[in-house]
């Protein structure tokens, strides 16, 4: 028996499983989904997200989603719930209950505890009939058909799909709020993903020195200037305006071609309208400018003027690349 090829087989049957069990919730969605998201959109209180097991794995995830897309959520174990963590619930908390069977003893325990204090109830289960499914003022029916584990017994294609329905309730209230990529850099501000968002040329271009010579500047003039300054490279600038640029691959290509150097100037070995980008773009367009060109360095510019540049090294710093 072939190893890999059954190894491969599993695989791709619990992908299509699962992937099949995800394209069928869509066609289970009811006015429940529309009427929770609304709910949650007009809610003046947070959203408090429970379950047991495998379903509280997930919760913790749909907590995690709606905190960083603007909806403010608090995950609560549905053991620790009825052991006095009740009181993470607040007067206007709308609570979702994560639960495949919907009939857990501790579910069984929390539910009626929640709707005593008045607190709106999502359920997200795989049995609308359950007793959270009845208990619940909106249900969103995560039924799945069989398990991918073999025995279907772990929960597999029933967590997949407690974890979609959360991405659609999280991508929904999104878009209601209008939540922008400015937010999600505001909700992100540490990561790589969020520095992508906020980070802007200026703010790497400020930290480095700001190599530059005039046109008439000499070949000595250049080699220090590239050298003191550490970047690789010097702007050639005319009235605080660029008109061209040297790299130090510039100076050894011209001294491998030229047998007397003697008397050569910035303007007879500059490359002439270099790239160049405004210190108020986003590093990411320095990125993409950089990798389109195979450049390692961009001049920056401010108002038409030189003010600097910026290197792939600083993208690589902050996480950019």
């Amino acid at each position: 028996m072939n190893t890999t090829h059954s190894i491969l087989n599993t695989a791709k049957s619990t992908i299509k499983l699962e992937s099949k069990a995800i394209n069928h919730l869509s066609e289970l969605l009811t006015e429940d989904f529309a009427k929770a998201v609304e709910l949650i959109y007009n809610s003046k209180g947070r959203v408090i997200i429970t379950g047991i097991g495998k379903s509280a794995i997930i919760a913790n995830k749909i907590v995690a989603t709606l905190n960083s897309t603007g909806t403010p959520a608090i995950f609560m174990h549905a053991a620790d719930a009825i052991h006095g963590d009740l009181g993470l619930i607040l007067k206007d908390d709308v609570v979702i209950c994560i639960s495949k069977s919907g009939n857990t003893p501790e579910i069984k325990v929390l539910v009626p505890l929640i709707k005593n204090a008045k607190n709106k109830m999502i359920a997200i289960t795989g049995n609308n009939k359950s007793f959270l499914g009845k208990q619940a003022d909106y249900v969103l029916n995560t039924f799945v058909e069989q398990e991918a584990c073999p025995n279907n017994l772990a929960p597999t294609t029933s967590t997949t799909a407690q974890l979609v329905m959360g991405d659609a309730l999280a991508i929904c209230l999104l878009e209601l709020r209008g939540f922008s990529s400015k937010d999600f850099a505001k909700y992100h501000p540490g990561g790589a993903l969020g520095k992508r968002l906020y980070l802007r040329v200026n703010d790497l271009s400020s930290q480095n020195l700001k190599p530059q010579v005039g046109l008439d500047a000499s070949l000595k003039e250049v080699i220090v200037e590239i050298t003191e300054k550490m970047l690789g490279v010097t702007a050639v600038v005319d009235n605080d305006k660029i008109v061209g640029i040297i790299t130090d691959g510039d100076l050894r290509r011209m001294l491998s071609k030229s047998n007397d150097i003697t008397g050569l100037k910035a303007k007879d070995i500059m490359s002439n309208n270099p790239r160049r980008i405004a210190e108020d773009a986003m590093a990411v367009d320095a990125k993409e400018v950089m990798e389109e060109f195979g450049i390692s360095q961009l001049l920056v510019e401010h108002d038409g003027k030189y003010s600097g540049v910026v290197h792939l090294h600083d993208l690589i710093k902050e996480g950019i690349i």
